[in-house]
Formats: C-alpha cells, structure tokens, sequence
C-alpha cells in the first residue's frame, strides 16, 4: 500500500503559477511511477504528468508540454507538479497517483491515488 496526500491547490489568475505537492508513505525512488491527473466537471479524468521515480525519467501529456514540470524528492518522499502560465482549462481537481507496475500504458494501472487538491484558474 502506498498512501499519498496532495497539497498545494488553489486559486489563481490566468498566467500565474502553483506548484503541487504529492506527499508518499514510503521514498519515492522505488515506488515505479508516480503521476499528476487532473478531471475538470463533466470530464474524463486525463493524465497530466508522470515520472519514473527510480531514474528522474518524465513525461508530460501535450496540452502541458512547456508549461508544467513534474520533479521528486525521495528525501522528503514527494513529487512535485510545478505549473506555470496557468491557462482557464487548466481548471480542474488534480490527483496524484502511484503504480508500481511497470507494464502498460503510460496512464494504466496506477493502483494508489491521493485524495486530490483543487486548481482553479481564473481569466
């Protein structure tokens, strides 16, 4: 079991910055993969960003290339989503999420989720 809690959401106006915290129960480094989701209201829940915690390997969905960051800290057991040049779709609850399995689509399987932290950006 790995249990995550998420901190750092907010409200901000468009063109501003938040940075997000994903706080694990156990060092991130061995976890596998550790991921930011986001679901707006009436969406599909989508990834955002995802991080390979043995290498510091990321990948970042498109509609955020540029624009979000997605970093670790294994001494303080956490993963971090900076984001920058927040734009009104960028609204939404974000999640962050743990697998340990290594097979599958890069948003497949993540097994453990947090409790999520709101983002909401306004124009």
């Amino acid at each position: 079991q790995v249990q995550l809690v998420e901190s750092g959401g907010g409200s901000v106006q468009a063109g501003g910055s938040l940075r997000l915290s994903c706080t694990a129960s156990e060092g991130t480094i061995n976890i596998g993969y550790i991921g930011w989701f986001r679901q707006a209201p009436g969406k599909e829940r989508e990834g955002v960003a995802r991080i390979y915690t043995l290498t510091g390997a990321t990948y970042r969905a498109d509609s955020v290339k540029g624009r979000f960051t997605i970093s670790q800290d294994n001494a303080k057991k956490s993963v971090f989503l900076q984001m920058n040049s927040l734009k009104p779709e960028d609204t939404a609850m974000y999640y962050c999420a743990a697998r340990r399995n290594l097979a599958g689509g890069v948003w497949d399987n993540f097994d453990y989720w947090g409790q999520g932290t709101q983002v909401t950006v306004s124009s």
